[in-house]
């Protein structure tokens, strides 16, 4: 009682964070002031005051040692960011990425990132190079980890850039109509963080002074940027249409009737669609899709399952990635009611047809609201399906603090139907502390749906403190209901209560330090099932990491942990985990050579008791980038599980090969391979692009599906289970705005 109780009075209390200075007003230039170009000599340049950065990494709030200009502007339809970034020595420019959506730590960076709604949780993020490469994407949830900022997002912008021996310089330009903000009194306002990342120096400067204390990505959080002010903005509503043309061919492998041989089915394939984007309001924008096609995404990356249950994949299909954190409502590990994955993939993770279907996402009055209808094709043997999903939020009390509900809503055209529902809240309790709170409950066609019972419910309640200097805690409740089922949500194992705690240490060191920083925490979780009262998973893992201002890092775990099986599950047709309960002791250990040199790599190592066994298991992470067209990633991991009482050996490879040739920004070649020795089969991918402007593309992929033991099975498997070739062509017309 006395917890809730100083949970209601906190919400009153003002404290101090990390406050920045308070707004500044925007240079507004005249439209004929500037030639964009990106030499940066333009009078009106120079009257406009420069940035005032500070390091970031590796010594905070010291003067950059390297001399950079940059200067913020805006006109009627572009918000400017100029940028002139000085070298004491040639070799300290590094230009050695030309891709769209780069992450490579080799190459410079300059750009900022934008909190359009000014809601200190959400940002938009606009990044360059020497070569002048484009690199957009998304940050959600203040920049908490690492998977808040997604690279999965595009819009329309332009950069151009010029490049000498002692300096590179740079124009950027966003369009309003690329950015959703809010009007009042004619004035926008907008957080924005300022950076650039010298990679030979591995430096980071940045502006507002944002310490890296706040977590592993804090120089991304809107909560802690600088306010700007605009005047007079007018909002861009341009209507985008982009309709796409694809033709391929398709061959299969098929037993025949007989079963003794496998047929060769060829399928020549032809598609058109259309996708459609149109900013109803400076704040609120539609996209609507015709007959979507997701044949130029990169293929998911395999992985080992050493557990029984489902593996989860990450969105990366674009008509899912604007403004997509509106739509979370997550609990503890991959656990959420919306999962976009559940629309347009089977469990496979096989394509199925999308008819059509609209989205609407922005802020309405104070309420970030996002609406999504798809019609999509069964999964074999199913009907026709309906995906509802509607989400709103607002801020309440303070900027840091919000409430709101979701409805998701699945039906197919025989009468089955999957709704859930859900409030949620994430509140700023004192400074660094935040309180989440979310309730969910679902309504099955194959259930009794009592709505009073605990059994179609899902609670979560999580306090943490979100710093990693000095103390830093986390607790968590989690309760998921024996018929609570999402039916667009991923849910890992349900019918179960999970505590988790973390308790750590965290210390950043100073300027004359080799190190970084430093951190030490113990962690204990344990899930109960709700029927049964049976104790599922005790885990138990103090863990130590460290980095250092060069760039290495290095981490280690040693952890207890009891399982109890309650149904036997296959690690291959080799190995099987039996029913029963299962204490054993693991040690982890991972070491990271600096991604700012043009070779590197990540090892990670376990060994261990594992289920009654022995488990070794070794990772590696090789990447090599020879110079700025060609590049190279690797992946290999080994698992090894000995169970001597069983006379049961269970062995996996899993290998993955990406490379990459880029001729200049606008065409290039990747090739994507992998290998997976459970399931015996290579995995190759090929992907062609030509990208003359943003919104025209051309691919040509091609994919293939290779058995790598065809004896294993009579008949003979085939060569080639599945091979496609595809020609896709998306040209966009930018109607009025």
């Amino acid at each position: 009682m006395r917890i809730f109780l100083l949970f209601f009075i906190s919400l009153f209390i003002v404290n101090a964070f990390c406050q920045t200075e308070s707004p500044k007003v925007v240079d507004r230039l005249k439209n004929d002031e500037l030639k964009f170009d990106g030499v940066v000599d333009e009078a009106f340049w120079k009257n406009i005051p420069i940035i005032p950065v500070r390091q970031y990494v590796p010594n905070f709030n010291e003067p950059p040692t390297e001399k950079t200009e940059i200067r913020l502007a805006y006109d009627d339809d572009y918000l400017y960011l100029s940028g002139k970034n000085y070298l004491s020595k040639p070799e300290y420019l590094r230009n050695t990425a030309l891709k769209r959506d780069v992450f490579d730590a080799t190459t410079d960076y300059f750009g900022f990132v934008i909190d359009s709604y000014n809601d200190k949780e959400n940002g938009l993020a606009f990044f360059t190079g020497p070569t002048g490469f484009r690199w957009d994407g998304t940050v959600s949830n203040d920049g908490q980890a690492d998977s808040d900022v997604s690279i999965d997002w595009n819009t329309f912008w332009d950069v151009k850039t010029t490049v000498s021996d002692s300096l590179w310089t740079c124009e950027m330009r966003v369009p309003w109509s690329s950015l959703r903000f809010q009007e009042k009194d004619g004035e926008v306002r907008m957080g924005i963080t300022n950076w650039w990342y010298a990679a030979a120096k591995n430096e980071v400067n940045i502006y507002p002074y944002i310490s890296n204390q706040y977590g592993p990505v804090s120089q991304w959080k809107p909560s802690l940027m600088q306010e700007y002010i605009f005047k007079d903005i007018k909002p861009r509503k341009p209507l985008y249409l982009a309709p796409y043309i694809l033709g391929g061919f398709q061959q299969n492998a098929e037993l025949n009737s007989e079963e003794t041989a496998y047929d060769i089915i060829n399928e020549p394939t032809f598609e058109a669609g259309l996708d459609l984007k149109y900013s109803l309001t400076s704040n609120l924008v539609m996209d609507l899709t015709l007959n979507t096609d997701f044949a130029q995404v990169e293929a998911d990356d395999q992985q080992v399952n050493l557990t029984r249950f489902s593996l989860f994949f990450p969105e990366k299909r674009l008509f899912f990635q604007e403004r997509a954190s509106i739509f979370n409502f997550n609990f503890d590990g991959f656990n959420r009611l919306f999962y976009s994955r559940r629309i347009g993939i089977d469990e496979d993770g096989n394509p199925i047809r999308i008819f059509g279907g609209a989205r609407l996402v922005g802020r309405v009055g104070k309420f970030d609201m996002g609406f999504m209808n798809m019609y999509a094709d069964g999964a074999e043997g199913m009907n026709n399906e309906n995906f509802t999903v509607l989400r709103l939020r607002r801020q309440v009390i303070n900027q840091y603090t919000n409430v709101g509900g979701i409805l998701t809503n699945r039906v197919d055209f025989n009468g089955n139907y999957n709704t859930a529902y859900g409030l949620d809240g994430i509140f700023r309790l004192f400074g660094f502390d935040y309180l989440t709170a979310r309730f969910a409950q679902t309504l099955d066609s194959e259930n009794s749906n009592e709505i009073l019972s605990l059994e179609p419910t899902r609670l979560f309640l999580d306090w943490e403190r979100r710093n990693t200097n000095g103390i830093f805690y986390k607790m968590t409740y989690s309760r998921s209901g024996a018929d609570y089922d999402p039916g667009i949500g991923f849910e890992l194992r349900g019918n179960t209560t999970n505590l988790n705690g973390r308790l750590g240490y965290g210390k950043f060191l100073d300027t004359e330090a080799k190190l970084q920083n430093w951190q030490a925490q113990i962690e204990a979780t344990s899930f109960v099932n709700n029927t049964t009262d049976t104790l599922e998973t005790l885990r138990i893992a103090p863990n130590f990491q460290l980095s250092s201002k060069k760039g290495w890092f290095a981490g280690t775990t040693f952890s207890y942990n009891q399982e109890y099986v309650p149904e036997a599950f296959d690690l291959s047709d080799d190995a099987v985990v039996d029913v029963g309960t299962y204490d054993f002791w693991q040690w982890n250990v991972g070491v990271g050579t600096p991604f700012q040199k043009f070779f590197g790599t990540v090892v990670d190592v376990t060994v261990g008791g594992f289920y009654g066994g022995d488990l070794v298991s070794v990772g590696l992470f090789p990447r090599w980038r020879l110079n700025k067209h060609l590049g190279f990633e690797g992946f290999y991991q080994f698992n090894r599980a000995k169970f001597t009482e069983k006379n049961q050996v269970f062995i996996a490879h899993l290998g993955r090969l990406k490379a990459e040739y880029l001729l200049d920004t606008k065409l290039s070649l990747a090739a994507f391979i992998q290998y997976n020795s459970l399931a015996k089969i290579y995995s190759g991918n090929v992907r062609f692009r030509y990208n003359p402007s943003e919104g025209n593309d051309l691919y040509i992929v091609y994919n293939d599906i290779l058995n790598g033991d065809r004896g294993r099975e009579n008949p003979f498997l085939p060569f080639s289970d599945s091979r496609a070739i595809v020609v896709k062509y998306t040209y966009t017309f930018r109607i009025g705005g």
